[in-house]
């Protein structure tokens, strides 16, 4: 379909604005992912990535604090159809970075990426069977218009401008500088410096000893701790079957391994606790200095895998701890001091720097508005089908990554399904589909995780059903058969509309 060619019953208001088969929205892992499985499966097939910043990368390209790495093998993180050629299983943030963009130009992905477009609204017509889709350009804040058969949202969850950062009491005492690891200045100097990295997640964990290097020494002050597990950098296995396997084959069983392990792992802690607990407990004994207060500092009070554990390569954070180049301090803030922290305990911090790890905030679909025919949606009252899409939303996917392991092995298996769904309704002429929600499904969390950032906002985002197809299940092997074989065809799903059959190769 050119731009000029229009859907049935659009205006001559309408007939002027660019139409396209798909619309993507976000440049990001995920997006590269959509739009290369969208142009394989259907070759003829127009479409555009919208992506709010300047840049491919999303996530990779925002973050550059020290030390920045995925937290996930790259060989599940990487994508399906492109294998990860790198040595190094946890690999750095411009090392997938270099990834992604190399994807998007090898495959001509970039071509069809227009950057500075922020999705600001977009609006289901009934009548036209079309979404008409309204952009703010970030540069002169103009406001642009396309219209589109499919809206595919891959802006992930964060708020992308801003982290959340807590209110510190006496923040305005402090005489040293303060910085949040989403917006990482490019000339913080910290060598020879006190730092404190407030936090226990991801990127504290990444932070405290990739900063400990030229830092006169680094402090993680947490209120409660994570668990913490070495993860070797490389994978051993993985490279052995690089030098005898086909890339492909070699890539293929590293994946369906890792992936098996990272599922083994996640059930073994929901279903024996107390034994994943002693396990973890024996494997920090010996990384740590003997007679090291475990109980205090490395301890939660969760089970694990309420909360995502947190992977260190080569365990280089305990590495830090051992050679007295980073403390942990597990205590509560008072408040700020010109000097430092003041500690409930009484304790005072002395810093030169502050890093706020103290999490991000979430944002649904990039906080764009959706409306259906003139009402927009509040998404607290929908429901999420199959995690990826939403009730009384036609012709709409999102993709939401695995909070218990890989956030691309999600992603590959939605774009399989939103490729396999269009595939079908093309097949039958339909010009919709949309998920009706069952009234005796109960309602449950989105994101039935206990992390901070979670708890914040899980409130505003659509819900998840008590039963199939609902509920959201965070496991890969099952989610593979579902997506990649399961029927399209189901109770909740309504196809609607009709047109000619149009062919997989030419798009029309």
């Amino acid at each position: 379909m050119t731009s000029t060619d229009t859907a049935a019953g659009l205006s001559d208001t309408e007939r002027t604005v660019e139409h396209l088969d798909v619309i993507v929205i976000g440049a990001g892992l995920s997006g590269i992912g959509a739009a290369y499985h969208l142009q394989d499966k259907f070759p003829g097939r127009t479409y555009a990535i919208l992506e709010g910043r300047d840049a491919i990368g999303g996530t990779w390209d925002l973050f550059r604090y020290p030390g920045i790495r995925s937290d996930s093998d790259m060989y599940t993180l990487g994508y399906r159809f492109r294998p990860w050629e790198n040595d190094k299983s946890i690999a750095d943030g411009s090392s997938i970075l270099e990834y992604v963009r190399t994807t998007a130009a090898e495959a001509g992905i970039d071509r069809h990426i227009r950057f500075g477009h922020r999705v600001v609204r977009a609006e289901w017509s009934s009548a036209s069977s079309t979404w008409t889709v309204e952009a703010e350009r970030t540069d002169s804040g103009e406001k642009i218009t396309l219209t589109a058969d499919f809206l595919f949202s891959c802006s992930g969850y964060y708020r992308y401008d801003e982290g959340y950062t807590p209110d510190f009491p006496g923040l305005e005492r402090f005489d040293g500088q303060v910085v949040h690891p989403q917006q990482w200045p490019e000339d913080l100097d910290y060598a020879g410096k006190r730092v404190v990295v407030i936090g226990s997640g991801a990127t504290a964990v990444t932070l405290a000893p990739s900063m400990a290097a030229e830092a006169e020494h680094v402090t993680m002050l947490q209120r409660s701790p994570t668990y913490i597990l070495s993860m070797p950098a490389e994978d051993a296995l993985a490279n052995r079957f690089r030098k005898h396997l086909p890339a492909r084959v070699a890539y293929g069983l590293t994946r369906l391994k890792n992936a098996s392990v990272a599922v083994a792992i996640y059930q073994l802690c929901q279903r024996y606790p107390e034994f994943m607990k002693g396990r973890i407990r024996q494997l920090q004994t010996k990384w740590l200095p003997h007679g090291y207060d475990i109980d205090t500092h490395f301890t939660p009070r969760y089970n694990p895998w309420d909360q995502r554990l947190c992977l260190v390569p080569n365990g280089d954070l305990f590495r830090a701890i051992r050679h007295g180049e980073v403390s942990i301090v597990t205590d509560h803030i008072d408040s700020f001091t010109k000097n430092g922290i003041a500690l409930k305990s009484g304790e005072e911090l002395k810093a030169d720097i502050v890093v706020t790890a103290t999490g991000l905030n979430l944002l649904a679909f990039g906080g764009m508005t959706l409306a259906v025919d003139g009402r927009d949606i509040d998404l607290a009252y929908t429901m999420a089908y199959k995690g990826m899409m939403l009730s009384g939303v036609p012709n709409f996917a999102f993709v939401i990554g695995y909070t218990n392991a890989s956030w691309t092995l999600k992603a590959d298996l939605v774009c399989e399904y939103v490729c396999r769904l269009l595939e079908h309704m093309d097949e039958k002429g339909y010009t919709n589909c949309v998920p009706e929600r069952d009234a005796s499904v109960d309602e449950e969390p989105f994101l039935d995780f206990a992390a901070g950032y979670v708890l914040r906002s899980v409130e505003s985002f659509p819900k998840q059903g008590s039963k199939a197809p609902w509920r959201l299940r965070m496991n890969y092997f099952h989610d593979l058969v579902t997506f990649r074989h399961g029927k399209i065809l189901d109770d909740a799903m309504t196809f609607r509309g009709s047109r000619p059959p149009r062919s997989l190769t030419t798009g029309h």
